[in-house]
């Protein structure tokens, strides 16, 4: 299903009727069916236009931030930042690729960039388009892992990087046949119209349509078989895990066994969890639009109004400014917590440190006194020979005299 509203098929269809000479007297009398109508800006494109250009500001600035965040925190380089990154490019592509490309589409009506830019546009559309659901699907796949098979959380980030690796190759591959199918068809009646179509690519219908239900098939279907299992293998292992511990007589033991699952990984686990489903619900309503055009085209024209056509490609595109919000939902009150409980621990160690440096003080202060107590208690207990006197060291360490002991001095002339 193009991305416009502008079906260049139905315009071709009728160009028999330009095989009318509308000017000769002898068609007078013949009845003229109605020359074809050329689409038109509609007031229901404007409104596409004006949504998808607001979604294409909300989502760039968002998906930037979570791109910015993602690559400077050096502290948590963890697996899942490296999932989150990849989906915010994936975003960014849609963003500067497809709303860009819609809007500037529907604006002139008709293509006027060229045959070379029709292919490569087309191509890089389905690029972004393929590259959200594959890194969806990693993502879908790197929790199962985590929740099934939790000892194996080191060897996650290897394991991402390679099933990145094969998402953005399958992206790049499964959209090579848009550079074939697509090119530009030029109508000269009633007037010069332009359009990038796969009109004439195809010799029957049912290729056409093969060709779009196998594009379906790896664009959606496939992707969303694969998150569906996974997370209902997740949510079986949880079941069972719970059931389990509540065969335990022990209440403490139950306490303990659920809260085997740390509680970043079941965070993690639920802002997945959002992000697929979101995921779901943006895409969903379109690509069921696409599958009744595939096969009905006639009863969906007669049935569905171009307003609704325009309404759920729109609201489809909304997935990508999504993504970056949930995100942020989930991590911005933890880095809130993070940051409190860092000022916590730091004026927790603060004050333990104070406390350890007072009582050091106060320790090596009792510790001098006691030892100059001792050293004056000792001085004034020695008592210091000096020749035939005996001195007492007082407490300002000047020699006090004290009865000095004088042994009679006889002289050799007295004792004569």
């Amino acid at each position: 299903m193009n991305s416009t509203a502008y079906n260049i098929e139905d315009v071709s269809q009728k160009n028999s009727t330009c095989k009318y000479d509308f000017n000769s007297s002898s068609a007078d009398d013949l009845p003229r069916p109605p020359p074809p109508h050329l689409p038109r800006f509609t007031a229901a494109a404007q409104v596409r236009v004006t949504l998808t250009l607001l979604l294409c500001a909300l989502s760039a600035c968002c998906n930037l931030a979570v791109l910015y965040s993602a690559s400077h925190n050096h502290r948590k380089r963890s697996h899942v930042r490296l999932l989150i990154t990849n989906l915010a490019v994936a975003d960014l592509l849609v963003t500067f690729v497809v709303m860009p490309l819609d809007a500037g589409w529907n604006i002139t009506v008709q293509w006027i960039a060229g045959d070379l830019a029709c292919r490569t546009l087309m191509f890089l559309k389905l690029v972004a388009m393929y590259s959200c659901s594959f890194v969806t699907v990693v993502i879908s796949l790197d929790r199962q892992a985590a929740i099934l098979n939790p000892l194996s959380i080191n060897k996650a980030r290897k394991r991402n990087k390679v099933l990145l690796s094969v998402a953005w190759t399958m992206s790049v591959v499964l959209s090579i046949p848009q550079v074939f199918v697509f090119h530009v068809v030029v109508i000269d009646c009633p007037e010069r119209f332009i359009q990038c179509t796969t009109y004439g690519s195809f010799n029957l219908r049912w290729q056409e349509t093969l060709y779009n239900m196998l594009t379906f098939t790896f664009l959606f279907l496939l992707p969303l078989f694969i998150m569906i299992s996974c997370y209902s293998r997740i949510l079986f292992e949880i079941s069972k895990k719970m059931t389990e511990d509540s065969l335990l007589s022990n209440k403490v033991q139950l306490r303990r066994s659920k809260n085997n699952i740390p509680r970043a990984r079941m965070r993690t686990l639920k802002m997945t969890v959002v992000i697929v489903l979101s995921f779901m619900v943006c895409w969903t309503p379109y690509y069921m639009l696409g599958l009744w055009y595939w096969f009905c085209p006639a009863g969906l024209e007669e049935t569905v109004s171009q307003s609704l056509s325009h309404i759920l490609f729109t609201f489809g595109l909304l997935n990508a400014c999504l993504d970056p919000i949930i995100y942020g939902l989930f991590t911005i009150p933890l880095c809130m917590r993070h940051r409190q409980r860092e000022r916590n621990i730091v004026a927790f160690e603060l004050e333990n440190t104070n406390n350890s440096l007072m009582t050091s003080i106060r320790t090596s202060t009792s510790s001098l006194t006691l030892k100059r107590m001792t050293v004056q208690q000792t001085s004034r207990e020695k008592l210091e020979w000096d020749g035939e006197y005996v001195h007492r060291i007082g407490d300002d360490g000047a020699k006090n005299s004290v009865a000095p002991v004088i042994p009679p001095v006889w002289t050799k002339s007295q004792n004569t």
